[in-house]
């Protein structure tokens, strides 16, 4: 049986207990990334970034504002439900709904962004992608050298599939990128896996969490 073809993500909200997923708004939300992203105190945060660093505050919300109402990279804004103040950002890209493909990226998260909150996020992401719009394979791509980047796609559940070597010149320099996707039939046990992870009863009363999330098998 050919498979269905997906449907294209679109602007909307996703609530969950440590985070928000909203639509990325320049004037919303422009302040409150800066203070998580920018300035030159956060430089280190852009090293594996197309872009960036951005030490300018209007160079920053100028960047903001080309990426709110773009349909294809689809920016959402990730709010710390704690604080309701942008912690972070992310996008769903290269949207093949033909194919059923998708990728996530541009993923920045500030160093006040709890680990519960980018699970979260990605979790929400993941299960719009999966279960609301029927997509079959979802993306995550980084250069190979950041090793953080890589530790973070294994345990969200992504399975790496190899590296695509000088596959892109980024800042001047060559870039070997890192693959790594996560399919819908291995998505049910991961999503009941991060659920787990995500349940109230797994974090103290200071927020830590009692079980790691392990990664994929």
């Amino acid at each position: 049986m050919t498979p269905a073809p997906a449907r294209r993500p679109g602007h909307r909200t996703f609530a969950g207990a440590f985070v928000t997923v909203s639509p990325l708004s320049a004037a919303r939300h422009g302040d409150d990334l800066f203070s998580a992203l920018g300035g030159s105190e956060r430089a280190d945060l852009w090293t594996w970034m197309a872009d960036g660093p951005f030490p300018d505050r209007a160079a920053f919300q100028a960047l903001l504002a080309t990426r709110q109402d773009g349909g294809d990279p689809l920016f959402f804004a990730l709010i710390d439900a704690a604080t309701a103040r942008a912690a972070g950002y992310a996008a769903l890209m290269r949207i093949d709904a033909a194919n059923g493909v998708v990728e996530i990226g541009h993923v920045m998260f500030g160093p006040l962004a709890r680990r519960a909150g980018a699970t979260e996020a990605l979790f929400l992401l993941a299960s719009h992608v999966f279960d609301d719009l029927g997509y079959r394979r979802l993306e995550w791509k980084c250069d190979d050298r950041n090793a953080a980047s890589k530790r973070a796609a294994l345990r969200f559940g992504f399975r790496p599939e190899g590296v695509f070597r000088q596959h892109m010149i980024v800042k001047g320099g060559n870039r070997d990128t890192a693959w790594f996707a996560l399919l819908d039939h291995q998505w049910p046990a991961r999503k009941a896996a991060m659920k787990a992870w995500l349940a109230a009863e797994n974090f103290d009363a200071d927020g830590r969490q009692k079980t790691p999330l392990a990664r994929a098998g």
